[in-house]
């Protein structure tokens, strides 16, 4: 009986386990690697929350504004008066927002203003001189 021909497929056989053994270790190597990084990146992120968190403690709570009114201006106007050093006027406010220095527009603007001292907003300090609150 000769057994060359059953060697020889056994010999394949082995080979081909042998290469798919070493691929396979290849890739846990790779994988493991990227298991590493994504522990070390879970880690940050719980360094990250926790540090969050225990400076949210010392954050100063903000006051939340009433609702603004149903106008893209009311937004604004308000960053108008976020940057703003001194009292505006209602003519200020409308060149700040590159309207045209039309009456109807400052008179629409003044309203809106007007509409933000009623909700508390923003203060008139004299009449028609308005700020934002301190």
């Amino acid at each position: 009986m000769n057994i060359e021909p059953l060697l020889d497929a056994l010999d394949l056989q082995e080979d081909a386990a042998s290469a798919l053994a070493e691929n396979l270790r290849t890739q846990i190597d790779e994988l493991q690697d990227r298991l590493r990084e994504a522990e070390t990146h879970l880690e940050h992120l719980a360094i990250t929350r926790k540090t969050v968190t225990a400076l949210a403690d010392r954050l100063p709570t903000q006051t939340a504004l009433p609702d603004l009114p149903e106008h893209p201006d009311y937004p604004r106007i308000l960053a108008v008066f976020n940057e703003a050093t001194s009292p505006l006027r209602a003519r200020d406010v409308c060149q700040a927002l590159d309207h045209e220095l039309l009456l109807k527009n400052i008179e629409g603007t003044r309203a809106k203003l007007k509409r933000l001292v009623k909700l508390g907003i923003l203060p008139e300090i004299e009449t028609g001189n308005f700020t934002r609150k301190p």
